[in-house]
């Protein structure tokens, strides 16, 4: 089965829509979402705006890149550590009679 990405906007907008007359259900079955879906989406967006969303989503984008400039730098780290360690060792074994 194909699943279908919804953008926040989207979602936003169906949870909105569920909080009218409409049942859960109903909404469900119109925009073809699972009741699953639907209350993770409710659990996660519930409370929160378009401008509330959007500021997520840039948060999580940030977040991310941090993430990965921190593994770098631990990485770069970890192999200066072993090349200074090797060199460090080759002068250690040089120096002795």
């Amino acid at each position: 089965m194909i699943q279908k990405q919804h953008s926040t906007e989207a979602i936003i907008r169906i949870l909105r829509q569920a909080e009218t007359d409409e049942t859960n259900d109903s909404v469900c079955r119109a925009h073809n979402v699972s009741n699953a879906t639907f209350h993770r989406w409710k659990r996660k967006y519930g409370e929160m705006d378009l401008a509330d969303a959007k500021r997520l989503k840039e948060l999580e984008k940030e977040n991310a890149e941090l993430k990965k400039m921190l593994t770098e730098s631990l990485l770069k780290n970890r192999v200066l550590e072993e090349v200074n360690a090797k060199k460090w060792y080759a002068r250690c074994r040089r120096s002795k009679p």
